[in-house]
């Protein structure tokens, strides 16, 4: 199946809101200088303060077919801290249209940060039990989505589709410098999926999971792959020993880490995503995973807004 789309970056681009294509910024550190390491940093970060990184990659393509459709509001699915929800919060309120957002378990009060702002973006909340959120791709339960909110546009968790994949796919056109590795956090496999996509025969991409038992990740990589037509899974391969306890957990040492890396060079990470990507890198430098003279970059893929209500979460200060 061959997916053509046209690109929504210049309709950000005119009104000065999005930074596309974002920096590619070079490293230096000691580690790297005795590995003969050459390391980059995809700063899709600093795409924008509440659409950042692979949130904006994984929803522009689906907003565009949303636009081309008859729809009454673009819904979507996540938890209570989910970057997802608040990127597609933001994007509805830039773009003008109404934003839904199904959230995993029971309502609090008062509401996080993330989903503070998501109403105040406007998007109408709706919570479901975890039970119930499992079957969020079941036909059943769709089609109760569609008779409940009428003629939605629906998004999976995190833009999880092809649309999705295929916004991904953009970050690695978007890089001039040669490179041999690509690291990327992997929570649905969608972002790793693109990346993929854009890989000559000489590089790889390596996926580093975010939550326990994160090899299923390669099978939903594999769907993809199937659905599009396309996609080589020998350029692709995960390293799970970097969860931390599981998705949004964390332990002292990943804090440490992302205290020391913001240091040396300036450069914030998150404890739920970006942290343990950052700290995976650091580690498989260390344990000399990459050879000598290796060319590596690592795609900061955003979601610093959720600092704020994790720290309120565990009653901690990151930074």
């Amino acid at each position: 199946m061959k997916v053509i789309f046209y690109c929504l970056d210049s309709v950000f681009l005119n009104t000065n809101i999005m930074k596309i294509p974002s920096p590619l910024e070079s490293i230096k550190l000691p580690i790297l200088k005795e590995k003969k390491i050459k390391l980059w940093v995809k700063r899709d970060d600093l795409i924008h303060a509440e659409i950042s990184g692979n949130k904006w990659r994984k929803l522009k393509y689906n907003v565009q077919k949303y636009q081309l459709g008859k729809f009454e509001a673009l819904l979507t699915f996540g938890g209570a801290y989910s970057n997802h929800i608040l990127a597609t919060a933001k994007v509805g309120f830039d773009f003008g249209f109404k934003t839904i957002g199904i959230i995993r378990g029971e309502e609090h009060l008062p509401l996080n940060p993330t989903l503070q702002r998501a109403t105040d973006l406007g998007m109408e909340i709706h919570y479901v039990s975890r039970s119930k959120y499992k079957e969020k791709q079941t036909e059943g339960f769709l089609r109760q989505i569609k008779e409940g909110f009428g003629q939605v546009y629906i998004v999976p968790e995190g833009g999880g589709n092809i649309e999705g994949v295929l916004g991904c796919k953009d970050i690695v056109d978007e890089i001039e410098e040669d490179f041999d590795y690509i690291l990327t956090d992997c929570g649905t496999g969608a972002t790793l999926a693109g990346i993929g996509l854009g890989l000559t025969a000489k590089q790889k991409a390596i996926g580093i999971p975010v939550l326990k038992g994160g090899d299923f990740i390669i099978d939903e990589v594999k769907s993809f792959y199937k659905k599009i037509g396309e996609g080589n899974l020998s350029r692709i391969e995960l390293k799970t020993d970097y969860h931390f306890g599981g998705y949004a957990k964390y332990k002292p040492e990943l804090l440490h880490f992302m205290q020391a890396f913001y240091r040396q060079t300036g450069i914030k990470t998150d404890p739920v995503y970006t942290g343990k990507l950052f700290y995976a890198l650091m580690d498989l430098i260390q344990k000399d995973y990459f050879p000598k003279e290796t060319s590596i970059v690592v795609v900061h893929t955003g979601g610093l807004q959720g600092i704020k209500g994790f720290e309120e979460r565990y009653n901690i200060s990151i930074f």
